[in-house]
């Protein structure tokens, strides 16, 4: 086949991932795509334990040691069978805690401690390295399969530059549907839905190949089994130690793997689907292995002296003149390759940018979390250079290591190194008495041993250790030595390395937990994992915060996004009574906040963000041990008290609230029966004063039409303040006439803009919009909507106190309706005004400044509702800001 075609058709299989990928977003986010959520897309997510390893290197694996290669399929068919309800405690922490990634589930559980997420995280990327290099080695490998007796075509650079091209694809594809956005759940449906697809493809090419070879090769199921009599896997010899060893790292990858736990836990939709993957992913691992050992017996026997047995899926084929065939497997196998590679670097990524950079920004910039910044943009970038740094670790990996390594000698090195997480995983969700202290002991000293005993002297002899290091040990101490650690020889260095790495770090655990005591975080957290089927929701770890909501809004704008958190506050406000957009910041609502804020930086970040404006008040070991020591009576009676407590407070508070509203009312009150009374004497005296004077017969006609013209103007201005009062009690009791039409919205915000500009003229006054967001018709009464528009414009250009004023106007449409925000760069509205600028008689400057009775917003606020819509003012903008919302079409 020629190399050019097999490119092309990769090409035309890539583009179909991103149009599946695409696809699968929008309809996740517009909510109409339930299947995306199902036990089949979830079941068929985990294949991505599958990898250009299992697809390529299974077979390769049977050739070289018989049956041992099953042990890679055993472990996980255990752990899904057996121990399923271990992931289903994952699933519900990681819900419960919002977890994003398995270094965040240990931050989170030992006292979301930073320190650990970072360990985890260097781990991780280091133990995934080799990996990234299998699957590209597997790539590079299967290219070079098609071009190699093809001379017609495109000529096949040498494998170097292939593993770089296929690491640019790799990264390009993760970057475009991996960090598209910064979602608060850390879900990609797009890549989940785009990793089901190439499931199904690599199990219908693997299925294929070895139908092809039993029944189209061989003579049959008679004559498969007669082969593989004959052949020398029948006489492998079984090491119970090896198998036992392989079995269960396997069974510990599976849970400690990073791109297994991202798909496990972190984009489960529903924790019944664990359930059904319990039975369903161990059938598709079975049909997965059902023909490696035909496979690798028919290549062995048919296939040329020295040929790779890692590639008789292409190799075969490809021999009896099957080329189509031979196509879908290496579409099978690049498939397996590039899902893994493309969750695994999502998976890191998240965990590089959560834990090292995140934390980073915090403790060098200048400022607390108040101070402005890009938070959103700042982990988005971070994770899309991380997703570049990890492929090139691992093409890095692939060039030193020469890529002549069998890939399943490859992948169980990344599979020893991931399951030193595992004594911190099972400890921390089992044993409460469990510590950040133990924890990061027994990380630390397994991780060293495995880089020591496994890792680095995977790179070959001259390498990364030299030969006489390898001989005499470190330091010249013989049993220092990497493969015969504290002089124990004979192992294989696999199980020598997996042996004393998981020995050491389980020793450190235990014994650094049992000699240190949790802090108060750590019981807190102990509790809400351990005890994770008790609960109904975590428990709040905050005392009452210090913490203003309107900056908590400031903050989490910059997280989660502008229009996510203001849903969250509002949601929460509404939660408490209250109206609009800043609840109060009690316990519970900080904890949920936490929450939501880890589902996108994680739970360490979140929680130190959050501390620095509470003043990191949290509850205090004797409260703990107080709470603790309670009977379970106690412990009901005190909540039904807290219950009752805390609504006795929300109810006082409303009434404070409603107290302070109404003096404030009435100061506003007073002001304006005095400005009205001001304000009709005012125009009423000059024209008394002007008219007595044009009573005079001898006034020159001069001085006649000059005070004509006051008495006209003074006139007006009294009509004006009478027009305003009638006006605002018609829309009051809703009597007033709507004309209602359609009209360009982009029309009535110019009107808006031009129509205010004689407001304060003088100064310099900068609009910025967006005109093609503005163009959408709108069914409205369109002069009233004017005179809603122009008195915000208006407003911004009389009272933003900026030096440089700004008026941003943004409009974006949600649901049936269209949101215009008018946000300005001044110093925004004080809270304590907040509730009353609404309201009749409201003006927060002094009369001279303000230069009316303080009606404006009060009869945009009618206007807006006879509209069908709302007006309210958003906190935590750097500025005022006004949202105008309004339904596209008139019902009725």
């Amino acid at each position: 086949m020629p190399f050019n075609v097999l490119v092309a058709v990769s090409l035309l299989y890539v583009g179909l991932l991103f149009g599946v990928a695409f696809v699968a977003e929008r309809r996740a986010r517009s909510g109409s795509a339930i299947w995306l959520r199902t036990p089949l897309v979830y079941t068929l997510s985990l294949s991505i334990y599958c990898t250009a390893w299992t697809f390529y290197g299974a077979v390769g694996y049977a050739a070289r040691s018989g049956l041992e290669f099953l042990t890679i399929y055993l472990g996980p068919t255990l752990v899904f069978v057996g121990w399923w309800w271990i992931l289903r405690k994952l699933v519900r922490i990681g819900r419960a805690q919002r977890v994003t990634s398995i270094a965040d589930l240990i931050s989170s559980r030992y006292g979301k401690s930073n320190f650990l997420g970072v360990v985890v995280t260097v781990m991780a990327v280091l133990a995934a390295t080799p990996y990234i290099a299998l699957q590209l080695q597997s790539v590079t490998l299967s290219f070079g399969v098609f071009a190699s007796d093809t001379p017609e075509g495109w000529a096949l650079p040498d494998q170097g530059a292939t593993a770089l091209w296929v690491a640019a694809g790799l990264t390009l594809f993760t970057i475009l549907f991996g960090t598209r956005n910064l979602d608060a759940n850390e879900r990609h449906h797009g890549i989940v839905m785009a990793i089901a697809v190439e499931a199904v493809v690599k199990l219908i090419a693997l299925l294929a190949v070895g139908i092809f070879v039993v029944w189209g090769v061989a003579g049959g199921v008679a004559d498969i089994l007669a082969r593989i009599g004959a052949s020398p896997i029948a006489d492998w010899p079984l090491k119970p130690g090896r198998w036992a060893g392989l079995t269960f790292v396997s069974a510990a990858a599976i849970l400690t793997l990073p791109r297994m736990f991202q798909v496990m836990v972190v984009e489960n939709a529903d924790e019944r689907h664990v359930a059904t993957a319990s039975w369903a992913f161990p059938l598709y691992l079975m049909l997965m292995s059902l023909f490696v050992v035909p496979i690798a017996v028919v290549g062995l026997g048919i296939m040329p002296l020295g040929s790779n047995p890692d590639l008789f899926v292409l190799t075969i084929p490809l021999s009896q003149g099957a080329g189509k065939l031979a196509l879908l497997a290496f579409l099978g196998g690049f498939s397996s390759a590039t899902s893994m590679v493309i969750v695994a670097a999502i998976a890191l990524s998240t965990m590089v940018s959560n834990h090292i950079v995140t934390p980073l920004w915090l403790a060098l910039r200048v400022g607390s979390a108040r101070a402005p910044g890009d938070v959103r943009g700042l982990v988005l970038m971070s994770r899309r250079l991380s997703i570049g740094a990890v492929l090139a670790l691992g093409y890095t990996y692939y060039h030193l290591s020469g890529g002549s390594a069998a890939l399943a000698a490859i992948g169980l090195i990344s599979f020893v190194g991931v399951a030193q997480v595992l004594p911190a995983m099972v400890g921390g969700i089992y044993w409460r008495g469990a510590t950040h202290i133990g924890a990061a002991l027994g990380l630390i000293t397994g991780f060293s041993i495995w880089l020591y005993c496994l890792f680095l002297p995977s790179f070959g002899e001259g390498g990364l250790i030299s030969a006489r290091v390898m001989a005499d040990g470190l330091f010249g101490i013989y049993w220092l030595r990497p493969h015969a650690l504290f002089g124990i020889t004979g192992l294989d260095p696999l199980l020598h390395a997996l042996l004393w790495s998981m020995l050491l770090n389980t020793a450190a655990f235990l014994i650094g937990s049992l000699a240190s005591f949790p802090g108060p975080m750590e019981r807190l957290q102990g509790v809400a994992f351990v005890n994770i089927f008790d609960q109904t929701s975590g428990p709040g770890s905050w005392a009452r915060s210090a913490a203003e909501a309107e900056d908590l809004l400031s903050m989490s704008q910059r997280i989660l996004g502008p229009e996510e958190a203001q849903r969250f506050f509002q949601a929460q406000a509404a939660a408490q009574g209250k109206l609009g957009y800043l609840p109060d910041p009690t316990p519970d609502f900080i904890a949920r906040l936490e929450r939501q804020l880890a589902g996108s930086v994680g739970a360490a970040t979140a929680h130190a963000m959050i501390s620095q404006l509470s003043g990191g008040a949290t509850v205090s070991v004797q409260d703990l041990i107080a709470v603790a020591g309670e009977a379970q009576q106690i412990k009901e009676y005190s909540a039904q008290l807290e219950a009752k407590s805390e609504e006795l407070a929300r109810t006082a508070r409303a009434l404070r609230e409603a107290n302070d509203k109404l003096t404030g009312l009435s100061v506003q009150k007073d002001a304006f029966l005095s400005q009205i009374s001001h304000e009709l004497r005012t125009p009423m005296t000059s024209i008394r004063a002007f008219s007595e004077i044009l009573m005079e017969t001898d006034l020159p006609d001069e001085m006649r039409s000059k005070y004509a013209g006051i008495i006209h103007d003074e006139t007006r201005r009294l009509t004006r303040l009478l027009d305003d009062l009638l006006d605002l009690s018609v829309l009051e009791n809703r009597k007033v006439q709507l004309n209602i039409g359609v009209a360009n919205l982009h029309d009535i915000i110019t009107k808006a803009v031009t129509a205010a500009s004689n407001t304060r003229p003088e100064r310099v006054f900068v609009v910025q919009r967006d005109a093609s967001a503005e163009h959408m018709p709108v069914f409205t009464d369109t002069d009233r909507l004017l005179q809603v528009f122009i008195n915000l414009v208006s407003n911004a250009r009389k009272y933003c106190d900026a030096e440089r004023a700004v008026l941003r106007i943004e409009v974006k449409k949600r649901g049936g309706f269209v949101e215009v925000d008018f946000i300005d760069n001044g110093s925004g509205i004080p809270k304590t005004s907040q509730a009353l600028i609404f309201e009749k008689f409201a003006r927060l400057t002094d009369t001279s400044h303000a230069g009316g009775a303080g009606l404006g917003l009060a009869i945009c606020r009618e206007i807006m509702a006879n509209l069908g819509g709302s007006i309210d003012y958003i906190p935590g903008q750097g500025g005022a800001a006004f949202r105008v919302r309004l339904p596209l079409k008139r019902s009725g």
